[in-house]
């Protein structure tokens, strides 16, 4: 790399490390929920049926299978998730938002949303938040992680 992209490279690993940790002891202080517990809140929120097979929310959530079950064991023991078979494949298991889990996750959802606009967007101009999606698209496309 050179000096001016090893520059954008470290300001802006560094920036997003910063700016998950502030995001993420923010919402633990504020709802005693971790950034990581809420993810999956959220995944699991904006599927129909609010559920998930347990491997395909570890693929959204970007986490090992085991992190993710020890994770939903977590939220099994506050109420807000439960595991049930798959009907279709008795094999599977699905990770499901509880009622309670919902309204935990509505609790939480005004406080990550005025942390991120905060510490991110407030920063910004309009042009760099274009500017910030089109990169966040072109990475996304070529990480094969475009939803």
């Amino acid at each position: 790399m050179d000096e001016g992209e090893q520059q954008a490279w470290r300001a802006w690993l560094y920036s997003t490390q910063l700016l998950a940790d502030r995001l993420d002891r923010e919402l633990t202080r504020e709802t005693g929920i971790s950034h990581a517990y809420y993810e999956i809140l959220v995944q699991l929120s904006e599927t129909p049926g609010r559920s998930l097979r347990m491997s395909e929310l570890a693929e959204r959530c970007l986490s090992s299978r085991s992190r993710l079950s020890h994770a939903v064991s977590r939220l099994e023991e506050r109420g807000w998730v439960r595991r049930q078979v798959c009907e279709s494949d008795g094999r599977g298991q699905l990770a499901v938002l509880t009622d309670d889990g919902f309204a935990a996750l509505e609790k939480a959802a005004p406080v990550h949303v005025e942390s991120v606009r905060t510490h991110l967007f407030d920063q910004l101009t309009p042009e760099q938040v274009a500017a910030m999606q089109d990169l966040g698209q072109t990475l996304l496309a070529h990480l094969g992680q475009q939803r």
